[in-house]
């Protein structure tokens, strides 16, 4: 028998394993394919949508309630009015309705605004930011059914949703049925603030909700119709037309400034934490420049950031016009998903003469006599917060009973 020496053996296994792994190698290699994420489909409001909701809309005399902000896309570019669309599909608009800054959108905060002939289609224009901030029943008279389209921010003091309210009470009064157009809510990826108390209800703030509410305009009519918060407790015929391809947490700009100082996305963004400024004496959130709620400041603040506030539009005779003012520049500050105490205290803990820091609007904005207090007693913001959190909890389960959207 042959004896093949152990030291043979083990050259030969050495110089096959080797063939084998050359073998190996060789053949393709089998890698994960890489997959990419779709991209999100496009948000389509309401009014967008036309072939859905205009039939419900021909062959009835309406009241349009809309303002600058309701407006399509013609082509990829080109804005136009829902106003001018109807028009064309020969829809017998009988009265608009405008909300706080005109139908056009040029007037100030607060400005009251007269009834008018819009003078690009000749309609006649009710203002419900004047003598009236419901319609009359004369108002209505031949009106068979109702169209809402205003893009709302999710504010409580953005005055939009206190139209709406009025806008549903006279419509539930009168028997005449509400065909609201849902848009995005940019600021609807969180709830933050005091909830309203009943002895603060103003115009700027009709119902028990946070200051940040996260909820679109549709949702929020459902909630006032729900929770019986018209007077008596009545009830509007509401219909919400729904954004198709959007959620809660959906990003999305807005193609028109909502109103006349909410100039861009940023100034969306920041104006729930800087509007509590307007409840001061003498600190600005850059009405009167290009920085509209994107900035404060004020003339005792010490900075290297400075401006001056002068008439603009939307601004005719802004707080500290003509005087320096210096603070802090937020534009290139990252998104906010809170509210935000720090700038207001801040303020108020640099202020040389502290009893006339807030002035008597604080109240009605905030909805609450206890911020105040706690700032004025130097309550931490986490314990402010806190003091929060009951009411909040509460209002996110009545909120979930009128949600459209994730």
């Amino acid at each position: 028998m042959l004896r093949i020496p152990p030291l043979l053996v083990k050259k030969c296994l050495v110089i096959i394993l080797t063939l084998l792994c050359s073998c190996s190698n060789s053949q393709p290699q089998h890698t994960e394919k890489k997959v990419y994420p779709k991209t999100n489909p496009t948000i389509i409001t309401a009014a967008q949508q036309i072939t859905t909701w205009l039939p419900k809309v021909k062959g009835k005399k309406i009241g349009f309630v809309g303002n600058h902000t309701s407006i399509i896309r013609n082509g990829k570019k080109e804005l136009t009015h829902l106003i001018d669309t109807l028009m064309s599909h020969q829809v017998a608009i009988k009265r608009v309705f405008a909300p706080e800054h005109g139908f056009r959108g040029k007037a100030d905060a607060g400005e009251h605004v007269k009834n008018g002939i819009d003078t690009k289609t000749g309609l006649p224009i009710i203002s419900l930011y004047g003598k009236n901030k419901k319609p009359f029943p004369k108002q209505l008279k031949d009106i068979e059914l109702m169209v809402f389209d205003i893009q709302d921010v999710g504010v409580r003091f953005y005055t939009y949703i206190a139209t709406l309210h009025y806008i549903m009470e006279a419509c539930a009064e009168n028997s005449i049925p509400l065909l609201l157009l849902d848009r995005p809510n940019p600021n609807a990826n969180y709830v933050d603030g005091p909830v309203l108390e009943k002895e603060f209800k103003s115009f700027v703030g009709m119902h028990p909700v946070p200051i940040v509410y996260g909820m679109t305009i549709g949702e929020y009519a459902k909630m006032i119709n729900g929770e019986k918060w018209l007077k008596n407790g009545i009830q509007c015929m509401l219909e919400v037309i729904p954004i198709k391809n959007y959620n809660h947490l959906s990003q999305y700009s807005l193609p028109i400034k909502p109103s006349p100082n909410l100039p861009n996305d940023i100034s969306i963004n920041l104006y729930p934490s800087l509007c509590l400024f307007e409840g001061t004496k003498n600190i600005s959130v850059g009405r009167g420049t290009n920085m509209q709620f994107q900035v404060y400041g004020a003339p005792f603040l010490k900075s290297n950031f400075c401006f001056t506030p002068l008439p603009n539009e939307g601004a005719k005779h802004p707080k500290n016009e003509q005087k320096l003012c210096c603070g802090q520049d937020l534009r290139s500050y990252k998104k906010l998903h809170e509210l935000k105490l720090n700038w207001l205290i801040k303020a108020y803990n640099t202020c040389p003469d502290k009893s006339v820091f807030f002035n008597s609007f604080f109240e009605k904005l905030v909805g609450t006599q206890k911020l105040r207090k706690q700032i004025i007693n130097n309550v931490s913001i986490h314990n402010i917060k806190k003091s929060w959190k009951k009411d909040l909890y509460n209002f996110k389960k009545i909120k979930k009973k009128y949600l459209i959207y994730n």
